[in-house]
């Protein structure tokens, strides 16, 4: 579920849903996400989003709070080119562009790309694994670094 412009109680109420329990510290660093959405932020963002109002949390909190958002399916880990954990709290199926020279990742809704991943792998027959979703990156640099990637509708 993506969380796109949720009041805290409504951010509350998510987590919960999430088999969490909504403590302070995880109501704050879910509108950290909020705050930064559309960024990916690594936890060092959030946590220095979060470390003027909140002295008393710690970069550990940050990581094992988040890490815990993902396994609750709360929001999506992308890894960048170098390895590096970034997070995305839109989770709805969609993939990534990531530039390599100025480290940007977009997201990237694509439906005809889904339904083509879908019939690819169902016509495999994975045996012994459940899919229960896949995204892919596309990496590569920016042509002209001082613009905007755009992607442009198939006619």
């Amino acid at each position: 579920m993506e969380q796109q412009s949720l009041n805290r109680a409504g951010l509350k109420q998510c987590i919960i849903d999430g088999g969490l329990k909504a403590t302070h510290q995880r109501i704050v660093i879910f509108e950290a996400l909020e705050a930064l959405h559309g960024h990916h932020p690594t936890a060092e963002d959030v946590f220095q989003l979060l470390k003027p109002a909140n002295p008393s949390i710690s970069l550990g909190t940050v990581y094992k709070t988040l890490d815990s958002f993902v396994e609750a399916a709360l929001i999506r880990r992308v890894l960048s080119e170098e390895g590096g954990k970034r997070y995305d709290a839109n989770t709805v199926s969609h993939s990534h562009i990531y530039c390599s020279n100025t480290k940007e990742i977009i997201d990237y809704e694509d439906a005809e790309l889904e339904q083509l991943l879908q019939d690819f792998f169902s016509k495999r027959n994975v045996e012994n694994f459940e899919i229960k979703s896949f995204a892919v990156q596309l990496t590569g640099n920016k042509v002209e670094p001082d613009k905007q990637i755009s992607i442009k509708p198939v006619n």
